[in-house]
């Protein structure tokens, strides 16, 4: 599993959002990147923590910082769930788990006693050089929204 740390670079990834736009670390040089990494389109988590960052888009906007919801949903449920919500920024979905699993977020989970594989909720913040700059790993979606903009806004 990778362990991201502040000061290291970014793993590179480029992938289709759901708008059909290229989302990639070399194309947001220059701006800050909020990737928050999510288990699945339209669950309850997701849902409020999607309706969080798009709450703040505007703040995020004002401080030069893209926000972009990665998950490993397939494009269309990606477009269905952002229209659905109404989401002003992009979702990418990584279906193969490369960009997933390059961010170490791609991890054993355990429910009710079965283990599988999935997404553990993520947020990490990359400088306008590509840099990571703030990690939030296992992500509580309440008020985390909240505080990755201000980690931002520090910036």
């Amino acid at each position: 599993m990778t362990t991201l740390a502040p000061g290291t670079p970014a793993p590179d990834f480029n992938l289709v959002a759901d708008t059909g736009e290229t989302v990639s670390l070399a194309g947001s040089r220059g701006r800050k990147l909020v990737l928050y990494f999510y288990p699945k389109a339209g669950t309850s988590g997701c849902t409020v923590e999607a309706h969080d960052f798009n709450r703040l888009k505007p703040e995020f906007d004002a401080v030069d910082t893209l926000v972009v919801g990665v998950s490993p949903d397939p494009d269309k449920a990606l477009a269905k769930f952002r229209a659905k919500e109404g989401l002003t920024f992009p979702l990418a979905g990584d279906e193969d788990h490369a960009m997933l699993e390059a961010y170490g977020v791609w991890a054993e989970k355990s429910m009710y006693g079965k283990k599988y594989m999935g997404v553990e909720r993520t947020t990490v913040l990359i400088d306008a050089a590509g840099k990571i700059a703030q990690v939030w790993p296992k992500v509580k979606v309440p008020g985390h929204a909240e505080e990755v903009l201000a980690a931002a806004k520090a910036l």
